[in-house]
């Protein structure tokens, strides 16, 4: 009987994935699901064949150096990998992949549930009646602000963009982008959306602004102080990307002196910290970074990586493998 392929998992999978793992290959759970170290992490990629690590996971130059002769495939179990030195693996033949495609409508879901729940003041309402502060209905208690014709600006219009973008659609809110590339027409049309090839010029113009795209030199601290400055001071920001898009220390400021209404984030800049500025205010929302925590999208998420292992098995190329950036 041939050989299988040694599978190192650095993090607890749902179990119907780590089941199939363990019927396909010689796949090495991680039951207690400690997050591993680096010394961890060097003794992994040395014996495995492929090694399927998460967010958790920094799989810098130096874990990749440490990598034995047999590591043929980093199978990321999800869609972003800015915690993957793709170059340095690429230089020692070594394909990394990820889950790209499968997180794209539960995280359109938490997005349009934290625009609902900043704008309409949710968490705020549900504390009132929690800590049994209800007193009865007053024609100015607990205002919010309406949907209806506000404007959305989304910055990042992919799969996660885009499906965003139907469900504000459908809650009746101007959809506007700014997006490195602009999208078809017939897109354009479908999602009725409007393209701003500035984002200086989108920003002071828009009611609600959603981070959609992947955190990239290009976009690390997008939202800084000089564009958080642009945006309204009835506006609120809206953050299910990466934590490091935004600048943390610049938001709180704003939020401070009241030049923006609220924000709404499920990741954060020094992920699992939180800024302590950005706790306990009533006008901000704050969820521990699940917005594809569901039961289907990690199972899909495990279909994804099964795929890429599989494919490789097979001598192909797997099907979301990632080039190195171009330098």
């Amino acid at each position: 009987m041939p050989s299988r392929l040694k599978i190192i998992l650095t993090r607890r999978l749902p179990d119907a994935v780590e089941t199939r793992l363990r019927e396909l290959f010689d796949a090495e759970l991680n039951l207690d699901d400690h997050p591993m170290g680096k010394d961890e992490l060097k003794a992994a990629v040395a014996r495995a064949d492929v090694l399927v690590p998460t967010i958790t996971d920094t799989i810098d130059a130096e874990i990749i150096a440490a990598a034995g002769p047999n590591l043929k495939l980093i199978a990321n179990f999800g869609a972003g990998t800015d915690h993957i030195d793709i170059a340095a693996a690429a230089g020692r033949k070594i394909v990394v992949s990820n889950t790209p495609g499968v997180l794209a409508e539960d995280t359109a879901d938490m997005a349009m549930s934290l625009i609902l729940a900043v704008r309409r003041r949710l968490v705020e309402g549900a504390t009132v009646m929690a800590e049994g502060r209800f007193e009865g209905w007053t024609p100015t208690a607990m205002l919010g602000r309406r949907l209806w014709g506000s404007r959305l600006g989304i910055i990042g219009m992919g799969r996660i963009g885009q499906a965003l973008a139907r469900r504000a659609r459908v809650f009746g809110m101007q959809v506007h982008y700014h997006n490195r590339n602009r999208l078809n027409a017939g897109i354009e049309e479908e999602l009725g959306a409007t393209w701003w090839d500035s984002l200086e010029t989108m920003l002071p113009r828009m009611d609600v602004v959603s981070l959609n795209c992947p955190l990239t030199d290009q976009t690390y601290h997008l939202m800084s102080a000089g564009r958080l400055a642009l945006m309204k001071a009835d506006a609120v920001l809206i953050n299910t990307a990466r934590g490091e898009i935004i600048d943390e220390t610049a938001l709180v400021e704003a939020l401070d002196r009241r030049a923006l209404a609220g924000a709404g984030l499920d990741v954060y800049e020094h992920e699992p910290a939180v800024n302590p500025g950005l706790v306990n205010r009533p006008e901000v929302v704050l969820m521990p970074h699940m917005a594809s925590a569901t039961q289907e999208s990690r199972e899909d998420m495990g279909e994804r990586v099964i795929l890429n292992i599989k494919t490789l098995e097979n001598g192909h190329r797997p099907p979301d493998r990632l080039l190195p950036p171009m330098a």
